[in-house]
């Protein structure tokens, strides 16, 4: 893995305070899109960043960035994990992650956090891929953890 770069933080200082401006009185869907937009534009490494919902056995793809993404993915990859341990996942080389689903073959890295609603219950995981091996450390976690909390419990 990649050492971690301080820098990240005040990215995503700037990047909690542009989502706090823009989401207030928007639909869970639309804030979906702001948080994927904002952090797109402001982080190059990141590949493809959305949102995977669930529905039913299955992950629905949400609003999302990048090159075309799988529309319906099992419980079983990075995402999925993510979902049913209610915990962020941090993927420093996809290739080694038993049951990685490959939406992407460029993809190399990966975060997935998962999303709650006020009263605790998963609603989504934010997922984010990059080209670039080790991408993602603790510092991209703690932030989106800080984000996804402000945005949507």
């Amino acid at each position: 893995m990649k050492p971690e770069k301080p820098w990240k933080a005040e990215v995503y200082g700037r990047c909690l305070e542009e989502i706090a401006g823009r989401v207030e009185n928007r639909t869970v869907v639309e804030r979906m899109g702001i948080v994927c937009r904002v952090l797109k534009e402001n982080f190059p490494c990141y590949f493809w960043v959305g949102f995977y919902l669930p529905k039913g056995d299955s992950l629905e793809l949400g609003p999302s960035i990048g090159p075309p993404a799988c529309a319906e993915i099992p419980f079983t990859g990075v995402c999925g994990k993510a979902a049913r341990s209610k915990r962020p996942i941090i993927v420093p080389d996809v290739t080694t992650f038993p049951g990685h689903i490959t939406c992407d073959p460029r993809s190399r890295s990966e975060i997935a956090l998962p999303v709650f609603d006020r009263a605790g219950m998963v609603i989504a995981v934010l997922d984010v891929d990059s080209e670039e091996l080790g991408s993602f450390d603790q510092i991209d976690r703690k932030w989106l953890e800080m984000i996804l909390r402000d945005v949507f419990s």
